[in-house]
C-alpha cells in the first residue's frame, strides 16, 4: 500500500462534509479551503505538489503546480497531518449543497477520473494530476472542457457533486448523459460528446445541443444538480442591479417596487 489508509464519516443529508480519522504520523491532502474544523494535535501546512512522489525534484513538482495553475487550480494543496497521540478528526466540507463521494481507490482500478473541481481530498500517496481531453468533440462540449482531474493510487479519495448522487456500473454498455452531469468515471470508461440528432430536437428539446456518451467497462458517476445549472437559476431570478426588483411572486415584487418609489 502506497496510500495512508484513513478511516472516515459521512455527516449530513444535503450539505454534506467528511471526516476523517488519522492515526497518529497519518496525513490527508486537500484542496485549498476545503477544511472545515479539526482536532488540537493536527498540523497543516500548504506545499506544492500531492506528495505522491517522494523523490521528486523542485522542477517535478514546478511542473505539476504549472498544470494545476493552467487548469484554473490553487498552486498548492494543504496536507493535515496528526502529530499529536491518539485518534484525531479533521472534517471536510464542499463549497456548494451537494453529495460527497467516497472513493476506495484500492477497488476501482487505482484510477478516476473527476471533472474540474470536483476534488476534495484524498490520503497521502494519491496522486493528484490533470488530464487534457485528447478528443474535440469532449473538449469543446463536455461541460468540463479540456481538463479533467486524474486521480491514481489504492487509498481513499473524497469527491462532491451538486444534489443526489447516482452511480453507474457499466458492462460494456453505452450511457448518455447531459454533459454537465457526468462527475467522474473509472479508467475504463472512454468518454465522448454527441450531437442531438433532429433539428426539432435540438432547438426545441431544452436540452442541449450536445450528450455524453460513455461506454465501457467501469464506474459512472453522475449528479442530478449541476452547479452551473443551480448558478443559472439563481442569476436569473436575482434582482437586477439598478433596475427594478424581481420578487419570486409578482404581486410581492410590485409592491417592493412601489415601497421604493419606482
Amino acid at each position: 500500500m502506497r496510500c495512508h489508509e484513513i478511516d472516515y464519516k459521512i455527516i449530513g443529508e444535503s450539505m454534506q462534509m467528511v471526516e476523517v480519522e488519522l492515526d497518529p504520523g497519518e496525513t490527508v491532502i486537500a484542496e485549498a479551503g476545503a477544511m472545515n474544523y479539526l482536532e488540537d494535535g493536527i498540523q497543516f501546512e500548504a506545499k506544492m505538489g500531492d506528495g505522491s512522489e517522494v523523490d521528486q525534484g523542485f522542477m517535478g513538482k514546478l511542473f505539476s503546480a504549472g498544470k494545476r495553475m493552467i487548469s484554473g487550480e490553487s498552486l498548492f494543496m494543504t496536507y493535515f497531518t496528526n502529530q499529536g497521540l491518539g485518534k484525531k478528526h479533521v472534517a471536510f466540507a464542499a463549497p456548494f449543497p451537494g453529495t460527497i463521494i467516497p472513493m476506495d481507490m484500492s477497488t476501482l482500478g487505482q484510477s478516476v477520473y473527476l471533472q474540474k473541481d470536483s476534488f476534495l481530498c484524498a490520503a497521502l500517496g494519491t496522486k493528484v494530476d490533470i488530464a487534457f481531453q485528447r478528443k474535440l468533440g469532449a473538449g469543446f462540449f463536455g461541460g468540463e472542457g479540456f481538463i479533467l482531474e486524474h486521480l491514481q493510487g489504492d487509498g481513499m479519495a473524497f469527491a462532491h457533486a451538486g444534489g443526489t448522487v447516482i452511480k453507474k456500473e457499466l458492462r460494456g454498455e453505452t450511457l448518455k448523459v447531459d454533459t454537465g452531469c457526468v462527475v467522474g468515471f473509472t479508467g475504463g470508461i472512454e468518454f465522448d460528446i454527441e450531437r442531438i440528432k433532429g433539428l426539432k430536437s435540438m432547438f426545441f428539446g431544452g436540452e442541449g445541443l450536445f450528450l455524453a456518451t460513455l461506454r465501457g467497462h467501469g464506474t459512472v458517476w453522475i449528479q442530478s444538480l449541476p452547479f452551473s445549472r443551480m448558478a443559472d437559476r439563481v442569476l436569473e431570478h436575482a434582482p437586477k442591479i439598478g433596475g427594478s426588483r424581481q420578487g419570486e411572486g409578482s404581486i410581492l415584487g410590485s409592491i417592493g417596487d412601489i415601497i421604493d418609489g419606482d
